[in-house]
C-alpha cells in the first residue's frame, strides 16, 4: 500500500485554511460612499428618496425601463417591480462614511467632530432600523504620512458607536484606502487585533486597490498573513488610472488597464473568501431633463455591465441616481439567465441532457449553482 507523503497533512490543512471553498453567500451589489460632514441620519432614507423620485419622472412603467436600460420587454416588468421594493425599502446595501478623498484634510477638532456626528447618526440609524446590512468608515490611508489621525479616526467611530449603541451592530467593516506598501495591511491588522480587545467583537476590513505597485503583492496567502481580518478588495478606478499616467478622458472603469487590474485581483483571492468590489462613475446627471438623466443611467448601466461580465458583483455609487441603474442592470443580469441556469443544474441532477444540446463539465454545473445563488441573495 503506497505510503501517504510526507508533508501532505500539513499542505492539506493550508490548503483548506487559505482556500475553503465556501459557497457564494450574501454581498452587497454597491457601496456608498458619503463625505463624513454630509453624513447624517438621514442620509440612507434621502438618497432612496431621491432615487424613487428620479423613478417616478423618467422610469414611471416597465416600458420605459426596457427603452432606457435595454432590457426586453418580457422582463421589464418583474425588474421596474423590484428595483421600485428595493428602492423603497432598502436603498443602500453597503454604508461608508468617508473620511479620506470624499473628505479630505481638516483640522483634528473638526474631523473629530465629525467622528461625533457620525457615530450619533450611526446609533440613531440602528435604533430606527435603517442602519444598512453593511456599513463603517473609510479611514485615511498611512500611505498619506499621518497614521496617527487614520487611527484616531477609526478607535473614535468604534468606541463611540459602542458606547451609544451599547455593541458594535453586526454588518461593521472599515475601508482601508491606498495600499501601496504591503507592511501597512499588517500594521493596520494589528490596529484592530488591539481595538477589538476592549470590544469582544471580530473586526475586519477591506483594502483598496488603487495603485500598480499594489498588485505586485496581492496572493492566495495575504489574508492568512493577516489572521483571516481582510474581508474584501475593492478597486479605485481614478487614483489607479492616474497612477499608470492614463489621459483623464481615459479614466473609466471599462478601460483595458483596468480590466487588468481587475483579473490580477480575481486571480490573487479566487476561492480565498475574499470578496471583490469594482469601482465608481464619477457623474451625475447633468440636469433633471429626461435626456440628461437616461444619458447617465445608460452610461452607468454599461459599466455596470461590464462589471458583472468580468466577475465583479459590487461596485461603488456615489450619487442617488445611481441606485436606479445598479439595481436596474443588476437585476435584469441575474434574471435574465436564472430559469435557464436552473434547468441546466436540474438537467444535470437527473443525469438528462439539457436542452439546447449543452453537455455542462461539473466546473460549469459549480459556476451554475453558485450564480444561482448569487441571484437569490441579490434579487429583492
Amino acid at each position: 500500500m503506497p505510503a501517504v507523503p510526507e508533508g501532505f497533512a500539513r499542505a492539506y490543512r493550508a490548503q483548506q485554511a487559505r482556500y475553503p471553498a465556501a459557497e457564494p453567500a450574501w454581498q452587497p451589489v454597491h457601496t456608498v460612499y458619503v463625505p463624513a460632514d454630509r453624513f447624517s441620519a438621514r442620509t440612507v432614507a434621502e438618497w432612496g428618496d431621491q432615487a424613487l423620485s428620479l423613478v417616478k419622472a423618467h422610469l414611471a412603467d416597465p416600458g420605459s425601463l426596457a427603452e432606457v436600460f435595454g432590457v426586453p420587454d418580457g422582463l421589464a416588468a418583474a425588474v421596474h417591480e423590484r428595483l421600485l421594493r428595493k428602492l423603497s425599502a432598502e436603498p443602500v446595501d453597503d454604508l461608508r462614511v468617508d473620511f479620506e478623498d470624499g473628505y479630505g484634510v481638516r483640522p483634528g477638532p473638526v474631523e473629530d467632530e465629525h467622528v461625533d456626528r457620525a457615530v450619533a447618526a450611526i446609533a440613531a440609524m440602528r435604533a430606527a432600523g435603517t442602519l444598512p446590512r453593511r456599513w463603517g468608515p473609510r479611514v485615511k490611508s498611512f500611505a498619506d504620512g499621518d497614521p496617527d489621525r487614520s487611527v484616531r479616526t477609526l478607535e473614535r467611530f468604534v468606541t463611540g458607536v459602542v458606547a451609544a449603541a451599547g455593541e458594535l451592530p453586526g454588518g461593521f467593516t472599515v475601508t482601508f484606502p491606498k495600499v501601496l506598501m504591503e507592511p501597512y495591511l499588517g500594521q493596520f491588522a494589528e490596529v484592530l487585533e488591539r481595538l477589538e480587545a476592549g470590544l469582544g467583537a471580530r473586526l475586519r476590513f477591506e483594502m483598496q486597490v488603487e495603485a500598480p505597485q499594489t498588485l505586485a503583492f496581492l496572493r492566495g496567502d495575504l489574508n492568512e498573513s493577516l489572521g483571516g481580518r481582510l474581508a474584501a478588495a475593492h478597486f479605485g478606478v481614478f487614483d489607479y488610472t492616474a497612477a499608470i499616467g492614463l489621459p483623464p478622458h481615459e479614466q473609466r472603469l471599462d478601460h483595458p488597464a483596468c480590466d487588468h487590474a481587475r483579473h490580477v485581483m480575481q486571480t490573487a483571492f479566487a476561492g480565498t473568501g475574499v470578496e471583490l468590489s469594482d469601482g465608481s462613475l464619477a457623474a451625475s446627471p447633468a440636469s433633471d431633463l429626461a435626456r440628461d438623466v437616461h444619458g447617465l443611467w445608460r452610461r452607468h448601466a454599461e459599466l455596470v455591465r461590464h462589471s458583472l461580465r468580468h466577475g465583479f458583483y459590487q461596485g461603488w455609487d456615489m450619487h442617488p441616481s445611481h441606485l436606479v441603474s445598479r439595481f436596474a442592470t443588476v437585476y435584469a443580469f441575474h434574471l435574465a439567465r436564472y430559469d435557464a441556469y436552473r434547468e441546466r443544474v436540474r438537467a444535470w441532477e437527473e443525469r438528462r441532457p439539457a436542452d439546447g444540446g449543452v453537455m455542462d463539465e461539473p466546473a460549469t454545473i459549480r459556476t451554475l449553482a453558485a450564480a444561482l445563488r448569487r441571484a437569490d441573495a441579490a434579487l429583492p
